[in-house]
């Protein structure tokens, strides 16, 4: 840096000026070995900045824990159908027969936000297609009924979710529903590397919640249903489990553990502010793992 050159050299004559300025000792003394600045420089440029939109974040090693990125990691916030990761823990460890047939009622409808559904009320599944639906395309209906036709009922099983929060350590985590519309459910993206881990561990849970489309029959007709992650069909994405959000209050959201550079990394992403956000912020962090020098 040339603003070092030539300093030593001039040390002779600073001294002098030093010694009628002595407002400038405290200047002059603490001034950084000319030595170290190129080496801080050089560092400097060896790490490559990590530029996000979404408001809280956190990249996590799951090998060993390490926090490679956090930005705001323990702010509570409204958390959407991540909730949906809870809700399918729940259903599978209670151990229910998937192959039970389950019909859609009026109770579960979206009274709270007022979002549609291609469900009709009527509508017979199996629970494992519902789990299937709620995992994927992110089916508000589906979620609700499964909730609503667990042993006890709705309230028993909202009751298991926050037991089950409580039971992985996740303490800033509170559920209200089983589907995320309410802005009542809420956890930090510190709490949701704990869920996400847990999810990814579900054989159920990775292949539901990762594939491409799904159709079953309603009425007279077969729907198809896409998933809600466009990152599940990219060629060059390697992820083992998935789930996206969104209302109004939490933004959009995403996380999910993936495989870069041969590490199975947790990303999770609350409250990004635009439609396809969350989506960039997770390609960025991926080309961020690629560049590191580990």
């Amino acid at each position: 840096m040339t603003i070092w050159k030539g300093w030593l050299g001039g040390w002779l004559p600073l001294v002098a000026v030093v010694a009628s300025h002595p407002l400038s000792v405290a200047a002059a003394v603490t001034k950084p070995s000319p030595q170290h600045a190129p080496a801080a420089k050089s560092a400097a440029l060896r790490t490559p900045q990590l530029d996000l939109r979404s408001s809280s974040v956190v990249v996590m090693d799951e090998s060993d824990s390490s926090v490679l990125y956090s930005r705001k990691a323990d702010a509570v916030l409204p958390v959407a159908s991540i909730t949906k990761l809870m809700t399918a823990l729940v259903v599978l460890e209670s151990h229910v027969p998937m192959d039970q047939m389950i019909e859609v009622s009026a109770d579960d409808r979206d009274t709270e936000l007022g979002s549609t559904s291609r469900l009709k009320v009527g509508t017979r599944l199996t629970r494992d297609d519902l789990l299937h639906l709620a995992l994927m395309s992110s089916e508000n209906r589906a979620a609700h009924a499964l909730a609503r036709n667990h042993p006890g009922g709705l309230n028993a099983f909202i009751k298991a979710m926050n037991l089950k929060a409580e039971a992985l350590g996740m303490h800033r985590t509170r559920f209200a529903d089983p589907t995320g519309l309410s802005s009542r459910n809420v956890s930090s993206a510190s709490d949701l590397t704990k869920l996400v881990i847990a999810a990814s561990h579900d054989p159920v849970i990775r292949d539901f919640s990762t594939h491409r489309s799904y159709a079953v029959p309603v009425g007279s007709q077969i729907l198809e249903f896409h998933n809600t992650n466009t990152l599940v069909a990219k060629p060059d994405w390697d992820i083992a489990v998935q789930k996206t959000g969104y209302t109004r209050l939490a933004g959009r959201c995403l996380v999910m553990k993936a495989t870069i550079k041969g590490r199975p990394v947790v990303i999770v992403l609350l409250n990004s502010f635009g439609k396809y956000t969350r989506v960039a912020d997770a390609t960025r962090i991926r080309r961020w793992m690629e560049s590191l020098k580990v």
